[in-house]
């Protein structure tokens, strides 16, 4: 089977993806040189699909302002000749199959397979529905979906499937692979892992650096990832204090998924992939939404973890040293609290995710050719 996949922008339209490529190539229904992946030059998925030894492709398009400007003008000329671009890429490849995982860059591609008579299928990560997805509902043949709320978004109901995300698949056949030695904690202790993302978040560094006197004092340990680029912040912030033997401070960590099964408890953002790894993992997990992204969807993604128990709410303008402790000795000091939110978020993860998209694609690839 010939697939070419095509989302962009951010990690969380990127990862699914290639969970799914992966999941493909161990199942043996796609070689090597098989795939095809189309991004832009400019987003993350430029530098790493390409490191994941993945056939590249890109395309030139700019999201549409939410208003009309001047900006949208050129944005809808530049659609255009992406529309063409897309198209050639297509042509060249020969898919059997089109997938896109969201961000502007698939919605030429899908739109222009739909167009080529080619089976095409997005996914949705997020509980809101993406600006390019909702315009390719009409076009695709299939939308896979993650969150139940999402999909009364999306008007052809016939087309729509939850599948869960695929990075969930990925996450879930993780084994302990002794990092929390490495670092220099103790693997016998529950650990709570604090991390704002790979550039870190600001107000979420500066709660945790008033925690540390009372965090280094407790039963637990803590792994507190700054970000890259806050890390000589925090270290200047922290100077004052001494560092705990319970506590490890680190700018970042590549392979921070390796981690996830030593973990106990995650603190932080609630994007769609975060979410899909820890309850892949039933990881309680204390969640702080980031107020900065389209449509407050990170608010929402922590809601159905939320009220499922799965989860303890943070939001940012609560967020200060002592409602971090307070949240953080309310799972782990209790081990009945942490038993039951480890098996709400079981109970709401998808650990065949990449699976149950594959079956639907390989039914659409058959209907196709009949």
């Amino acid at each position: 089977m010939r697939l070419l996949i095509s989302g962009g922008g951010t990690g969380g339209h990127i990862y699914p993806a290639l969970a799914l490529i992966k999941r493909l190539k161990e199942r043996r229904l796609i070689d090597d040189d098989e795939v095809l992946y189309v991004g832009t030059k400019k987003g993350l998925e430029a530098d790493i699909v390409t490191k994941a030894g993945i056939p590249f492709e890109t395309i030139e398009i700019q999201g549409f302002r939410r208003r009309l400007t001047l900006q949208n003008l050129t944005t809808i000329d530049k659609f255009r000749k992406s529309l063409s671009r897309a198209k050639q890429i297509i042509q060249d490849f020969q898919p059997d199959i089109v997938v896109g995982t969201g961000g502007y860059v698939c919605a030429p591609v899908c739109y222009e397979a739909s167009r080529l008579k080619i089976p095409t299928m997005i996914h949705e990560q997020n509980s809101v529905a993406g600006m390019s997805n909702k315009f390719l509902a009409h076009f695709v043949d299939r939308v896979a979906y993650v969150f139940p709320e999402v999909a009364h978004q999306f008007s052809e109901k016939k087309k729509l499937i939850q599948t869960g995300n695929p990075r969930a698949q990925e996450v879930a056949a993780l084994k302990p692979t002794g990092i929390l030695k490495t670092l220099g904690l103790n693997p016998e202790l529950k650990t709570l892992l604090i991390v704002g993302g790979s550039r870190g978040a600001e107000p979420l560094n500066k709660a945790v650096v008033k925690a540390i006197p009372e965090l280094s004092e407790k039963p637990y340990q803590v792994l507190f990832i700054t970000g890259r680029a806050l890390y000589e912040n925090v270290h200047q912030a922290i100077g004052t204090v001494k560092e705990a033997p319970n506590i490890k401070i680190v700018p970042y960590l590549d392979n921070l998924s390796q981690l996830l099964p030593e973990i106990s408890v995650l603190c932080g953002r609630s994007g769609a992939t975060t979410l899909a790894e820890i309850t892949a993992l039933g990881i309680p997990s204390i969640l702080i939404p980031s107020p900065y992204v389209t449509h407050d969807h990170q608010s929402k993604n922590a809601d159905y973890l939320v009220e499922s128990s799965a989860a303890l709410l943070l939001p940012e303008m609560e967020l200060n040293g002592r409602s971090l402790v307070a949240a953080t000795d309310h799972i782990l000091l209790d081990s009945e609290v942490w038993q039951q939110m480890h098996m709400a978020a079981l109970a709401l993860a998808t650990p065949d995710a990449s699976d149950q998209m594959i079956t639907e694609m390989l039914s659409l690839v058959r209907q196709y050719h009949h």
